[in-house]
């Protein structure tokens, strides 16, 4: 396998019209392997509004199966491209069983394998619970033609034990589709530091494993329909970061783009013989963190 490869992520809004979403995403794709990309990643529930504002039953007839068109339309493209695409899809499993899943098409078209949120918010606007059931695959790495990948979905993001999960399970790379903005009532220094924590979370789990991370978020403004917020400003900044943290690409608060980056997954081993984390970790001591609170 290759240990050198090229990520990107594709940041774009997403409107009513689903089909132009896939296309904004897929065009995003495109852009991406003509800067030499072989691994793109899109934006949490990219072909659609982020419906979770409101709980209405009808946003479950967009849910679909995998594979399922979504998958075959992203799968031509794969092929035809020869990259590797980490996409993000509402999962219908059964008849009243959904999910939040990330899937990775690897660059023959093939399905590597797929990842369900396990992390499930239930916060004013971001209403979740409603509509996902928590993922039932755990925190393991799939196998793709370019290495091994850490897929994990936005709000699993804040969790540590999540991002370790994966790294023991030998991910030799951490990606996160997002999706996540402000609420517009917030002042901006509360806006500003909501922002800077997210990204900060995200590059300590890069430096704690040693590991390089890919963060893709999806930008513009999409109004509560309900009209009982005053919906979500989503703050882009898509990211990746190095094994130590460093930035080495982001977008800003509101540009539609794909982004590039070289990764050296090699480099992962020179960081970690400096910093041996997991040579030094005192697993014999941490038993209580399987407790809620330590009371």
């Amino acid at each position: 396998m290759p240990r050198e490869i090229k990520a990107a992520f594709v940041q774009h809004p997403c409107g009513e019209d689903r089909n132009a979403n896939l296309e904004a995403s897929i065009g995003g794709i495109h852009q991406a392997a003509a800067q030499g990309a072989n691994l793109i990643v899109l934006q949490e529930l990219h072909t659609g509004l982020y419906f979770c504002q409101q709980e209405h039953t009808q946003y479950f007839d967009w849910a679909e199966s995998i594979p399922g068109p979504t998958t075959a339309a992203l799968a031509s493209v794969c092929q035809q491209l020869k990259v590797v695409v980490v996409a993000s899809l509402f999962e219908k499993r059964a008849a009243g069983l959904y999910h939040n899943t990330a899937v990775v098409i690897d660059s023959n078209g093939a399905i590597a394998g797929r990842y369900r949120k396990m992390h499930i918010p239930d916060d004013p606007g971001f209403y979740e619970k409603f509509y996902f059931t928590p993922g039932d695959l755990g925190f393991t790495p799939i196998q793709s033609s370019l290495g091994r990948i850490g897929v994990l979905v936005c709000w699993d993001q804040w969790y540590p034990e999540a991002a370790r999960l994966m790294a023991l399970s030998g991910a030799e790379l951490l990606v996160y589709p997002t999706a996540i903005g402000w609420d517009p009532n917030d002042n901006q220094a509360e806006q500003e530091r909501q922002r800077d924590a997210w990204i900060t979370s995200q590059r300590a789990h890069a430096i704690a494993n040693g590991i390089p991370v890919i963060s893709c978020n999806r930008v513009g403004f999409e109004a509560d329909p309900s009209g009982h917020s005053a919906g979500i400003q989503f703050w882009g900044s898509s990211f990746i970061a190095g094994p130590q943290g460093e930035i080495l690409a982001q977008a800003t608060i509101d540009q539609e783009i794909s982004q590039t980056v070289s990764l050296d997954l090699d480099r992962s081993d020179q960081v970690r013989r400096i910093w041996p984390f997991l040579r030094d970790r005192r697993i014999d001591a941490y038993h209580d963190i399987l407790l809620r609170y330590r009371d």
